[in-house]
């Protein structure tokens, strides 16, 4: 379907559930969230109604997320239906990793064909430090399950904090040199979740070239992420700039909170409700979201909050 602006929206990121066993500082509070009850959310029948009325309105790739989508007890069902759904290329999922090394191997059975790993840090006391729980042992277990299970392809993520890990950026790109991954670096937003953070935490995607003049354009893959190459690296290098030079002139996506409301853009306010509705009454509303898709997000910087109304975990990463 053709939004107002003339932009062809095919991408459904869907947000399985709120709850995470990590507590990522810039993305849930450390208590975590007040578990919503089971009436509140979508069912997995309602989640596969609501991707088949999507589909219909010309759909064709989705994106599991949470909250953390691997402790969503159903997650490899819903994963294994929705690759089903005619209509619907392609399946991906963005996770932490933790829970990847049962889980790997049924996510690719079930359909899942790409992964996006979040890793912030190579240090183990950053690591615990920014996730307030993790143990960076455990991530690197669930990336070599990933590995194993032979996903079509891999990137890791890692948000962009001024005095945390901007240090690293070298050594995180020399990732895409030892294994066959794209690194990507995301401009951390200000979403309401992220307040702890001051000024000099939010830094512009181009640190990131500053640090690697080596780096090379790379040929687009057709999504957002500016793609550049490392002499003899097995993968991209990819900058993704939600803040400093947003990209909403060429976004494709609406999102699915897993309490069943279609967010039209990630910081706009605006939610249309599908919890309870048949095909055709999704399939109506996620039209009137798609048409009224904003034109651009709005000012995004430390001074502009998110609009969002919602933490991170409650939206979709």
């Amino acid at each position: 379907m053709i939004d107002a602006f003339g932009r062809s929206i095919t991408y459904l990121r869907i947000s399985v559930t709120e709850l995470c066993n990590l507590r990522c500082r810039y993305c849930m509070p450390e208590e975590g969230v007040c578990k919503k009850s089971h009436a509140d959310m979508l069912t997995e029948d309602e989640l596969i109604l609501a991707v088949e009325a999507a589909a219909a309105l010309g759909i064709t790739k989705l994106r599991i997320t949470g909250g953390e989508p691997l402790v969503k007890k159903n997650v490899v069902s819903i994963c294994r239906r929705a690759s089903k759904v005619p209509g619907i290329k392609e399946v991906c999922l963005t996770t932490n990793g933790v829970l990847l090394p049962e889980l790997a191997k049924p996510l690719h059975d079930a359909g899942v064909r790409r992964l996006n790993l979040s890793l912030d840090t190579l240090n183990p006391e950053k690591y615990a430090y920014i996730t307030r729980n993790g143990q960076l042992s455990d991530f690197w277990k669930g990336f070599h399950a990933a590995m194993d299970a032979g996903f079509e392809k891999i990137k890791i993520n890692a948000v962009l904090v001024g005095g945390f890990n901007d240090d690293e950026i070298e050594a995180l790109a020399e990732l895409t040199r030892k294994y066959p991954v794209d690194m990507r670096f995301i401009e951390m937003m200000p979403m309401c979740d992220s307040e702890d953070f001051d000024s000099s935490a939010y830094i512009p995607y181009t640190r990131v070239l500053e640090k690697l003049p080596d780096a090379v354009p790379a040929q687009p893959d057709g999504g957002v992420a500016k793609l550049y190459h490392l002499p003899g690296a097995q993968g991209n290098i990819g900058l993704i700039s939600p803040v400093s030079a947003h990209f909403c002139a060429d976004c494709n996506r609406i999102r699915l909170t897993a309490d069943g409301k279609v967010k039209p853009c990630l910081h706009s306010d605006a939610e249309y409700s599908l919890k309870g509705l048949s095909f055709d009454g999704m399939r109506e509303q996620l039209e009137k979201a798609i048409w009224n898709k904003p034109a651009w997000h709005g000012d995004l910087d430390v001074r502009h909050r998110s609009r969002a109304g919602r933490n991170m975990n409650q939206i979709g990463g």
